[in-house]
């Protein structure tokens, strides 16, 4: 249940945050947090900006759970905060978004600086204003309209916000759970906004298994107009990712609850070998993301890896050395009827009038590691899904209405 009355108030509140909440994106999207395995400084420019709007903007209960890693400048990653009290102690809200974004890519595919974010017939385009800063300020200010009305939320509300999502949260939220860093409560429900679609009627509460796997060919370099003096490490890697693409065949399953309904095996980063044309270069790199159904044990699937680069090896006569960077077996889903996914389902019927339904996806987010560890969480938002584009934008209306999902739901009772 909810009082009608009270959310109108707050909704009408937020609706006058608007253009704070586009001059907060435009804020965030100019100090670039990277973490150092996309090449970047970290999260802590952006975490101490974040902090201290926060406490301008009224915030009291901040907190900072550093996370220490010495190949940033500051030898920590951030991760912060935000308690607001409720009316009751138990049912918490937690929404967790995080700091860091992607590079930017090509940039002559950027039609404009995408760290000087602007707006646009609606929108607001720039490097993370998407993903995933359009919830991050949709919930500050969901929070932030029960401070200026002097209204207190019917749930108690924790705001996170975690370094290091886009390269495996293991200075983030892996560490937070799994060190008890913050007292999670199997009665509170656990929100991520980090995946949906345009309508909102996405609940993800299941996740694919996933598999980030490195391969190192080695041959002999040598000179290109000379190549039987050589043996050609790229060539043979070449053979090796077409060869793979027999793993959607070994593993061909279908299941319908998840979008897409097979595993997929995508060949990704491409690491440079040689710097010139007339080298044939004896050793080279490439990397294969996996996402796989939860019915096929990952130990299954790289040992089917291993056996297609035996092949290659033996064709070819190199040796690919292959190691997993990320492997992570999907945990059991949250069930559709669990009280984070029901509570959701109310608050996106009564803003957006959609009836949202659980699904699986083949992305990975943080919330397996709540999965994993028993905690029931759900993953939504009502998003445009241009996350890790060029000219990636977020839609206003879509972050003041996710604004509004969220404050329902630190009413409901």
């Amino acid at each position: 249940m909810i009082d009608q009355a009270l959310y109108q108030r707050i909704a009408a509140r937020m609706r006058s945050y608007r253009d704070d909440m586009v001059r907060m994106q435009i804020e965030l999207t100019a100090i670039p947090a990277i973490g150092p395995d996309n090449g970047g400084d970290g999260e802590e420019r952006k975490a101490a900006f974040l902090v201290q709007r926060l406490r301008d903007l009224g915030f009291e209960c901040i907190e900072d759970h550093p996370v220490p890693d010495n190949r940033v400048p500051c030898g920590y990653r951030p991760n912060i905060v935000v308690h607001l009290q409720g009316n009751r102690d138990d049912g918490k809200v937690w929404i967790f978004t995080h700091l860091d974004i992607v590079p930017p890519g090509e940039m002559s595919a950027w039609e404009a600086d995408p760290y000087r974010a602007f707006e646009r017939e609606g929108r607001i385009y720039g490097r993370g204003t998407e993903d995933n800063q359009q919830d991050m300020v949709a919930s500050i200010f969901a929070a932030k309209a029960f401070l200026d009305e002097g209204i207190r939320p019917e749930r108690p509300v924790g705001l996170v916000f975690v370094s290091d999502e886009e390269t495996g949260s293991k200075w983030g939220i892996e560490y937070l759970v799994r060190h008890g860093k913050i007292p999670f409560k199997k009665s509170d429900l656990l929100i991520i906004p980090d995946f949906g679609n345009d309508e909102g009627s996405m609940i993800e509460v299941a996740e694919k298994s996933m598999l980030w796997v490195r391969f190192q060919t080695k041959g002999k370099q040598c000179h290109a107009s000379t190549p039987s003096l050589g043996n050609n490490a790229f060539l043979a890697a070449s053979h090796l990712v077409v060869r793979l693409q027999a793993l959607h065949t070994l593993f061909g399953a279908v299941d319908p609850v998840y979008d897409p309904p097979v595993s997929t095996f995508e060949p990704t980063k491409k690491e440079a070998n040689v710097p010139n044309v007339n080298t044939i270069p004896g050793d080279d790199v490439f990397y294969l993301d996996c996402r796989v159904l939860p019915r096929y044990a990952l130990d299954d699937v790289l040992h089917r890896i291993r056996g297609l680069a035996d092949e290659i090896e033996g064709v070819f006569g190199v040796t690919v050395d292959m190691s997993p960077i990320q492997k992570n077996q999907a945990p059991p889903p949250t069930p559709d009827d669990a009280p984070v996914v029901r509570a959701l389902q109310r608050a996106v019927r009564d803003v957006y009038g959609v009836s949202a339904s659980p699904v699986g996806i083949g992305g990975g987010t943080v919330a397996a590691f709540f999965r994993q560890e028993g905690f029931p969480a759900a993953v939504w938002s009502r998003i445009g899904l241009n996350a890790h584009q060029p000219n990636e934008s977020c839609l206003i209306e879509n972050m003041l209405g996710n604004a509004r999902v969220y404050s329902h739901l630190f009413l409901q009772f």
